[in-house]
């Protein structure tokens, strides 16, 4: 459950998630024609974007998780590799220290699936997807909407010591922002999901992950408020 298996810089992982994009890629724009682009330049540019200086909890690690719980929810998404692309777009832009990172990533996508020679419903669907990020809250009949938000939230169910390092690693992210200052934004983002009447929506997300999720964000908060 942890985002934090093993460091995820290696050669050897950044290679294997080049492979796992090409392959999503080709999945998902279909039957090509045989100039259709190459698909590695595009994994390469994400990575290098997922490898930038300021991210400590927005790494390769992070996108590696999501991924791999995307694997582990695609049989409630009507279309995983539509899922799968928008989980390689939802933080490819990410400031902490700026707004709408979401919607900048979506911007991206928009701007380069369709130069990779995705369709342009399916371009749509991911930048679709990549914005509801911001709130987390699909609708009951957002399948893949579903899939993405519960990969993307799965580590508020991690053990606790993972739990408390990706709650450091977010405060790394944000080391310009005062303590107090800190202290009430991120208190109001954990209040905001234990306000939703559900984290999780598809039903192994709910059934494995939800209480975990909500007693850790009760003990941050309850940690926040010392």
């Amino acid at each position: 459950m942890a985002d934090h298996p093993e460091p995820a810089t290696t050669v050897h992982h950044l290679e294997t998630l080049r492979t796992r994009f090409a392959r999503t890629l080709e999945a998902a724009r279909g039957p090509a024609p045989a100039a259709a682009p190459d698909p590695l330049p595009y994994a390469d540019d994400l990575l290098r974007r997922w490898q930038e200086p300021q991210r400590r909890y927005h790494t390769v690690t992070h996108l590696t998780a999501v991924l791999d719980r995307i694997d582990t929810l695609q049989e409630y998404a009507d279309d995983p590799d539509v899922v799968r692309l928008a989980a390689w777009f939802h933080d490819a832009v990410y400031l902490p220290d700026r707004s709408e990172n979401e919607g900048r990533s979506a911007r991206l996508a928009e701007r380069a699936l369709p130069e990779a020679g995705l369709p342009e419903a399916r371009t749509a669907e991911v930048a679709r997807l990549v914005r509801l990020t911001v709130s987390h809250d699909p609708a009951d009949d957002d399948r893949d909407g579903q899939v993405l938000c519960d990969a993307d939230l799965a580590i508020l169910a991690a053990p606790p010591s993972a739990y408390a390092a990706y709650a450091a690693e977010i405060r790394e992210e944000y080391h310009f922002v005062p303590n107090d200052a800190f202290r009430e934004g991120r208190a109001a983002v954990l209040r905001h999901l234990l306000g939703l009447p559900r984290l999780f929506r598809t039903p192994h997300a709910a059934k494995e992950w939800e209480a975990t999720a909500r007693y850790n964000m009760r003990a941050e908060l309850e940690l926040l408020s010392i």
